[in-house]
């Protein structure tokens, strides 16, 4: 079956609960589908060996090739049942995904039970009963997060009903009263003044995102400096706050900002309902951002609820990485992608969810041209042509190295004038190959080969499938530099595995070392290297650093150097206080531990604490313009200090403040001067 007979199927379909974009109906009911979707639906459970007793309600989706088998245990025993397992098939990636919902305290709930199955049940009457009841009491009025069951069971309690039996009762006036007394929460003090862009800004500006392509909404826009710097770039953007803008509407847009808006919401079903009202704003991407902290740091503060009262008595619940992923899969049923820590982008337009993935992971080139076409004979008048339009075909040229592949006609802007003068974009593809250097265009063809096939590995990391429905650039790339769909992934599949063995992980880091033009080797430990050449590594470790990276989210400014473990399966990030400094201070460290799929934060709040980076140089290229300084320096330094100049040396601030102090030495730039006094 196809996607469009599976959505002429489902409109077909005339009960069941109907939503504008899925249908849910039980097993049960099933007897009253279309036959083909009778047949389809126990088909696919088989395929992916969900037994007959894991499943008894169906979702199908209207505008998407899916469905989900969910499992609800006590469906005909409890009035508002508990989700125990879904498990969602996206039938256009040939892929599925089971979330567990078992251990919850606030699992997806059902109501209105009546709409899923056939008036001729004997159910049908009381199921009818139990959603009256909840429409007197006004417990419909807001649907968006009752769905789930505390929830749910706030919501009872706040109109002023109990939950007995199942049944909705009017609460007796002493259960009422023990209530807690909320603690008055400062939420205005949490909206800063920003003098750039905020930092999930940040990320779509680097992704392309803010390039007037997209109608951006800002939930939860504070005091609104996201948006002044957009207007003035003229960019298609609104915003809307409870504290500073509640008049403005809420506006369906492409891209929709959830920024640091969940972590300072005390109330966990209005933080829900915030995360749902978002998702339900947004047409192709929704961008949610939060506060992260270590245990340690979270210590310092008054627990309260789910977070702390902060000493401005303004609420933060700060998560870690993989748990606030975790609550985003959960609540929205969707992958959430981390872009940075505490970053995460969710789409719901799946073709542009590819385009982002593949781009991740290409690198891209100001090509300059550094060759030009030899003096040619005039009976060869196709070249001669081409020398006297070289700026035009010089444009075509680098799109080809850019692409590592011949455009086709709708990716050169140009095309028309080319092959109006010469022919096919394969002729003149020809021609140019005699004309300029084809080393320069193997190593584009090379690159780009090496970049989808990331692309494709990180897809397997991560368990999502690739899609079956392709953008038809990516569909021009299979055909071009792999044949064909199957050989792309089984060429990925190897390169995933490999990044296990240690020994193959050993022999590229020495490789990496002799190939990049900075990077310390920890001969059978680790390579150090600055996170510019990352792109510069061998196919295998950047496969090792991005599988490292789906957990992070991408690196950004603040990271310096990067180290990959050859034996321990981790990665270790580090950012620096002013790593232009002769001697910088460590400020964050980040552990990545891929088998443990955890990270561990690491700041150095206490200057004393922070460990120096020695030997600075040997993270340089050579032709840096503070190089040979750098070099100099680090050796009297480590003949000063007695440490090695050569190898990773570790002590922290005060150590290293103690031992130039012994000499009489302070660090000025990148001299050592004896120590002034005053």
């Amino acid at each position: 079956m196809d996607f469009q007979s599976f959505k002429q199927l489902v409109k077909q379909i005339h009960i069941g609960k109907q939503l504008p974009d899925a249908v849910y109906l039980h097993k049960d009911a099933m007897s009253e589908l279309p036959p083909a979707l009778k047949k389809f639906v126990p088909a696919v459970a088989q395929a992916v060996n969900l037994p007959d007793n894991q499943w008894n309600l169906i979702k199908l989706f209207k505008k998407e090739f899916r469905l989900s088998l969910l499992n609800y245990p006590t469906f005909y025993t409890d009035s508002y049942p508990a989700l125990e397992q879904s498990l969602n098939v996206d039938l256009s990636k040939l892929s599925h995904k089971v979330t567990c919902y078992r251990s919850s305290e606030n699992p997806p709930i059902l109501h209105r039970k009546e709409t899923m199955i056939l008036p001729s049940s004997d159910h049908y009457e009381l199921f009818t009963a139990l959603t009256k009841e909840g429409e007197e009491a006004g417990l419909y009025e807001n649907t968006r997060t009752i769905g789930f069951k505390q929830s749910w069971l706030n919501l009872i309690q706040k109109k002023g009903y109990q939950l007995v039996d199942g049944r909705i009762l009017k609460a007796e006036p002493d259960a009422l009263s023990d209530t807690q007394q909320e603690p008055g929460i400062d939420r205005h003090k949490t909206a800063i003044v920003r003098h750039e862009l905020s930092s999930p800004m940040k990320t779509l500006a680097k992704q392309g995102y803010l390039d007037g392509r997209f109608s951006i909404f800002d939930y939860g826009c504070g005091r609104g400096d996201d948006l002044r710097e957009l207007e003035a770039h003229g960019l298609d953007v609104l915003g809307w706050d409870p504290v500073f803008s509640p008049d403005n509407d809420k506006i369906n847009s492409d891209i929709v900002n959830l920024g640091f808006v969940l972590n300072v919401i005390e109330d966990q079903d209005e933080r829900l309902e915030a995360l749902l009202s978002a998702w339900e704003l947004a047409n192709k991407i929704l961008v949610v951002s939060v506060m992260l902290a270590n245990d340690s740091y979270i210590a310092q503060f008054q627990p309260y609820k789910d977070g702390v009262i902060t000493t401005r008595n303004t609420f933060q619940k700060y998560y870690a990485q993989s748990e606030f992923k975790g609550y985003l899969e959960r609540s929205l049923q969707e992958d959430a992608i981390a872009v940075a820590p505490g970053i995460f982008y969710i789409f719901k337009d799946k073709l542009e969810e590819q385009r982002y993935l593949q781009s991740k992971y290409q690198r891209h080139h100001t090509w300059h041209q550094l060759t030009s076409p030899q003096p040619i004979e005039s009976k060869d008048k196709a070249k001669l042509v081409i020398s006297q339009n070289s700026t035009l075909f010089d444009d075509f040229w680098n799109v080809c190295l850019e692409l590592g592949r011949v455009p086709a006609n709708d990716e050169f802007n140009r095309s028309e004038e080319v092959r109006s003068l010469i022919g096919s974009h394969k002729k003149v593809f020809g021609l140019l190959q005699e004309m300029f250097d084809t080393k320069e265009f193997e190593n584009a063809e090379k690159r780009r080969k090496e970049d989808l096939l990331l692309y494709f590995a990180m897809g397997l990391f991560e368990k999502r499938k690739p899609y079956t429905q392709q953008p038809e650039s990516l569909k021009r790339d299979i055909k071009a530099l792999f044949d064909d769909y199957k050989t792309a992934l089984n060429l990925a599949a190897e390169l995933l595995f490999a990044i296990a063995d240690t020994s193959l992980i050993n022999t590229q880091c020495e490789k990496a070392h002799q190939q990049l033009p900075a990077s310390l080797l920890n001969e059978g430990h680790s390579i150090i290297l600055h996170r510019d050449y990352i792109d510069d590594l061998p196919l295998l470790l950047r496969v090792y650093v991005g599988a490292g990276l789906q957990m992070y989210g991408e690196l950004d400014e603040e990271i310096d150097l990067v180290k990959i473990h050859i034996t321990s399966g981790k990665l270790t990030l580090t950012a620096y206080d002013n790593f232009e400094h002769s001697v910088p201070f460590l400020v964050e460290r980040i552990k990545i531990k891929m088998a443990e799929q955890d990270i561990d934060f690491f700041d150095y709040v206490n200057e004393k604490r922070r460990p120096p980076l020695l030997n600075k140089h040997l993270y340089m290229p050579p032709e840096h313009e503070n190089y040979k300084k750098q070099l100099s320096f680090d050796k009297r330094l480590a003949t000063l200090l007695d440490f090695e100049p050569t190898e990773e040396s570790h002590m922290v601030r005060a150590e290293f403040e103690v031992l130039l102090g012994k000499h009489n030495k302070e660090i000025k730039g990148f001299t050592l001067r004896a120590h002034s006094l005053s």
